[in-house]
């Protein structure tokens, strides 16, 4: 049964799905947000390290979760989106992308098609998973681009367990050293946000650097 909160829950706030839905809402999450082109926008990862943080009880609010469950919820989540993403684009193909009207998916395919052709497919279904839009697109990408269903399993199994297990645990960490963390919760998230973000960053600048000069005179 619906309650008022849970109707009034902001899907773009960590804490809030997770005081609505609980460990259930980690699943969830996990799975729209890298097995369905609609979830590019949810907060993974800082649903992630906020529910590791949730699960210390050294915060003052009531929601204490569990971790092993958090771990679980996150994991099967996490890997079953991503297959379902692929099974998507081996299906369709890259119809669905290219039908899709938002910048943020079709910059997301773009590079998540550079990263693939790039990195090969083990480093780049890796990769991925720490980049926010790209996790979400370059799993029907890899089906679209025929990548091999047992390579694309074996490291997006890999890659999603490094990820969903490793902010988990980071947040749980750090937590159990803080005593009432939660007061530095925004500040928290705003470093996750940007952090997220520079593997991105980072790979941006090096392929400007790289980029062939085409400026210059010929003769």
């Amino acid at each position: 049964m619906l309650t008022a909160s849970t109707l009034a829950v902001n899907i773009l706030d960590a804490q809030s799905v997770l005081t609505a839905f609980g460990v259930a809402g980690i699943a969830v999450v996990m799975f729209a947000e890298t097995g369905l082109l609609v979830g590019f926008f949810l907060p993974g990862d800082t649903l992630l390290f906020t529910a590791g943080l949730l699960c210390t009880g050294s915060s003052t609010g009531s929601l204490k979760l569990s971790l092993p469950m958090v771990l679980l919820a996150s994991a099967v989540g996490a890997l079953a989106g991503a297959q379902c993403g692929y099974l998507i684009g081996r299906k369709a193909g890259g119809a669905l992308l290219a039908r899709s009207r938002s910048e943020h998916l079709r910059k997301g395919a773009a590079r998540a098609e550079e990263l693939l052709g790039k990195y090969g497919h083990a480093k780049a279904i890796v990769l991925a998973r720490f980049v926010p839009v790209v996790r979400t697109v370059l799993n029907p990408m890899a089906g679209a681009l025929a990548v091999p269903a047992r390579t694309f399993t074996l490291w997006q199994v890999a890659g999603g367990l490094i990820w969903s297990q490793g902010l988990v645990l980071a947040g749980y960490a750090l937590g159990s050293s803080i005593p009432n963390v939660d007061h530095y919760l925004l500040p928290i998230v705003a470093v996750i946000v940007v952090v997220s973000l520079l593997p991105l960053a980072l790979e941006l600048r090096r392929s400007r650097k790289n980029r062939p000069r085409t400026d210059g005179a010929s003769g």
